[in-house]
């Protein structure tokens, strides 16, 4: 699942660099990202240790995007994928704080929000 998952972010991110809107700002948030290194005494990761510190969030959302002035967080998520209850608590901060977001179950659904909030050129969909 997880790579399946991986190929859904890759055709997302590979849509937004080629159909981008101008003045889109999106970035991947790389929380899911496994952290080496030393472990303190507890076999705590130290490097996790010190990025929760610093402020990383657990569940944040995959793509964070910004455009004409309103912010937006997109989940996405590979096809019979479901999101984690720290995923769900975001996305309702996110959405309670006055941002747009989503959960998005496969490639096709991912695209049709992009369209949807007229951040891609073109239509993949007719």
């Amino acid at each position: 699942m997880r790579r399946v998952e991986q190929g859904v972010h890759r055709a997302v991110v590979s849509h937004l660099r080629h159909r981008g809107m101008p003045g889109l700002v999106w970035f991947h948030v790389p929380n899911g990202a496994k952290l080496g290194g030393k472990m303190n005494r507890k076999g705590i990761a130290i490097q996790g240790a010190i990025m929760k510190s610093l402020g990383v969030r657990a569940g944040v959302s995959d793509l964070i995007l910004l455009y004409k002035g309103l912010a937006y967080a997109l989940e996405l998520k590979a096809p019979g994928g479901s999101t984690t209850e720290n995923q769900d608590q975001f996305i309702a901060d996110w959405n309670n704080a006055g941002g747009i977001g989503f959960v998005a179950e496969g490639l096709d659904r991912a695209i049709r929000i992009l369209e949807g909030w007229q951040m891609l050129r073109g239509t993949t969909f007719f």
